[in-house]
């Protein structure tokens, strides 16, 4: 194998190890599922390790639902020798735009053991009436 295939990855693009981390690291890629019931909008993050104060979840005045925070590293003390560090920390960010039908004045979040659930309930959205034009002429 040469040098060159090695740099390779998927589909002969080249291999970016950061991107390649970033895309395996569930911190700074934050996986998020996003349904709708009857009743609400539901997104579920995976945020695995962090606690509800190290995450902050915004919704902003063009119905936008901003879920972010960070992993800071782990304490260092003096002594310490670190083998590998492989677990991901800095900051994230994800953003989703919001459907018409969301109340967003009535978004509630709650997390338990690293997942993130944010519930935005729905209202209903009034269709436009049809009006009928007469024609007019012969």
């Amino acid at each position: 194998m040469s040098l060159i295939s090695n740099m390779l990855g998927d589909n002969n693009e080249p291999f970016d190890p950061f991107l390649s981390l970033v895309n395996k690291c569930p911190v700074l890629n934050t996986p998020t599922d996003w349904k709708e019931t009857p009743e609400a909008h539901v997104f579920t993050a995976d945020l695995p390790g962090l606690k509800k104060d190290e995450v902050k979840v915004e919704v902003d005045e063009g119905r936008v639902l901003q879920i972010s925070g960070e992993r800071k590293a782990d304490g260092e003390s003096d002594g310490d020798t670190w083998h590998r560090v492989e677990r991901c920390r800095g900051r994230f960010m994800r953003r989703f735009k919001l459907p018409e039908n969301a109340k967003t004045d009535e978004v509630k979040a709650s997390m338990e053991n690293g997942v993130l659930v944010v519930k935005i309930p729905k209202q209903e959205v009034k269709k436009p009436e049809k009006k009928v034009i007469e024609i007019q002429g012969n």
